[in-house]
């Protein structure tokens, strides 16, 4: 952690560190010869982590796809003290696994608060770069088991990611929840709010974030909802969010970049909204006490 920017918060291994019981998978598996390298993805964030006071890894929460283990990798980014209580972020990528952009943007974005941490003052950062372990490797929207993940939540799932992640976002009560994808019909991107109230006023400054990088998509119909110069507010049945019952609601955000241009563009693109946010979120959070 750099000079002067003030003691981290205690972090609690003992809760970072509790799995959920999940069940086995007999899905088929594919080559290996045509899958992506995960370990590849994850050695510059264990690399990070493993000299790092700021970020911590955790490999335990481990399921089985046919006789084969796999983990969906968890880490915490503990930014400097910056208030009484920390704000706690869930940011997921990759639960389609042919939308590597957001993978990569969130491998990108932990380099840029290893470098400056500044940029995470005040919070407690939980990342999941790869929500879709085996559709990573395959490359294919749906998990191994022909699932499409991101329609399986709050629904009784028997799909161990989602099992895990549900998990996940009942014991961290997180106060904003943020989820990277890409999408294939669009020419540009654009954001989706739910949960609380404030999300509209956060998703207008992470849309201008990316807008330095890539256009914007204007339409008024995308992906067939309503939008509104660049917003949604209206999601798919069973997409990752927080737990139905839980209240206040934290502000949901999904930042979606469009297919086409350059994976570089994209991955700047998200990592600058991801910023945004951070920073626009750390304002009302100073300002409320006042409201």
């Amino acid at each position: 952690m750099a000079a002067g920017l003030g003691r981290r918060h205690p972090i609690d291994l003992t809760r970072f560190m509790t799995i959920a019981e999940v069940p086995i998978s007999t899905a088929p598996v594919l080559p290996r010869a045509r899958r992506r390298s995960l370990a590849d993805l994850l050695a510059p964030l264990d690399q990070i982590a493993a000299h790092s006071p700021n970020l911590v890894a955790n490999h335990d929460a481990r399921f089985e796809v046919a006789g084969e283990t796999y983990e969906l990798p968890r880490y915490l980014f503990v930014g400097p003290r910056g208030g009484d209580t920390p704000i706690r972020v869930g940011i997921f990528a990759g639960i389609h696994g042919d939308e590597p952009e957001g993978v990569h943007a969130l491998v990108q974005f932990v380099k840029l608060l290893e470098a400056r941490p500044e940029l995470a003052a005040g919070y407690y950062l939980s990342l999941y770069p790869v929500c879709n372990a085996t559709g990573f490797e395959d490359g294919t929207r749906h998990s191994r088991s022909g699932r499409d993940l991101n329609r399986g939540f709050w629904k009784n799932s028997d799909q161990p990611e989602v099992r895990i992640l549900e998990a996940e976002l009942v014991s961290r009560s997180f106060q904003g929840i943020i989820s990277l994808h890409t999408d294939d019909t669009s020419d540009g991107f654009y954001g989706v709010v739910r949960g609380a109230t404030l999300a509209k006023d956060l998703i207008e400054p992470a849309l201008q974030a990316a807008e330095k990088l890539l256009a914007r998509d204007v339409r008024p119909v995308i992906d067939g909802f309503r939008a509104r110069n660049g917003v949604i507010r209206e999601a798919y049945q069973g997409m990752l969010s927080a737990p139905p019952k839980v209240r206040p609601r934290p502000f949901e955000i999904i930042l979606e970049t469009p297919q086409a241009p350059p994976s570089f563009l994209k991955e700047a693109a998200l990592v600058a909204s991801l910023e945004a946010i951070l920073a626009e979120y750390r304002k009302f959070i100073a300002y409320a006490p006042n409201l």
